[in-house]
C-alpha cells in the first residue's frame, strides 16, 4: 500500500513529467485517466497522435531503472485502459496512437516515445 508521502512524490513527477512533455510540444489533455481496470498517468497529443504515457520514478538505483517498471503485465493493463478511454471518448477507429514512457530519475528525465505496442 502506498503511503501518504509516496502518493505526493508520485504527484509531484506526474506534474515534471506533463511540463516535461509541454516544452517538448506535447498538448496535455488529462491526467490521472482512472476506470475500473487501472490508470493512465498523461492522456496528450503529439501532432496527429493521441499519445498514453506512463510515468516512472526511481530516486535511487537499487530499484532498478523506471523504464524497466513498465513491463509486459503494466503495458497490457495501460493498453486496456487506453481502449477504454478511446471508446468512452468516442475515438474513431483511425486514430493514431501511441504509449510513451517517461522515466525520471534524479537530475534527469529520459522520453521514450513508442516505448511499446498496443497489448490487447
Amino acid at each position: 500500500m502506498k503511503t501518504e508521502n509516496n502518493r505526493r512524490t508520485g504527484r509531484e513527477k506526474e506534474r515534471l513529467a506533463a511540463q516535461f512533455l509541454e516544452r517538448k510540444g506535447y498538448v496535455i489533455i488529462q491526467k490521472n485517466f482512472r476506470c475500473r481496470s487501472g490508470e493512465i498517468d498523461i492522456i496528450a497529443r503529439e501532432g496527429k497522435y493521441l499519445v498514453f504515457a506512463e510515468v516512472k520514478y526511481r530516486g535511487g538505483s537499487k530499484c532498478g531503472y523506471p523504464e524497466e517498471a513498465v513491463d509486459y503485465r503494466k503495458q497490457k493493463q495501460i493498453s486496456k485502459v487506453a481502449l477504454y478511454y478511446l471508446k468512452r471518448k468516442r475515438y474513431r477507429l483511425e486514430q493514431p496512437c501511441r504509449f510513451d514512457v517517461v522515466a525520471i530519475v534524479p537530475h534527469e528525465i529520459r522520453l521514450y516515445r513508442n516505448a511499446f505496442e498496443f497489448r490487447g
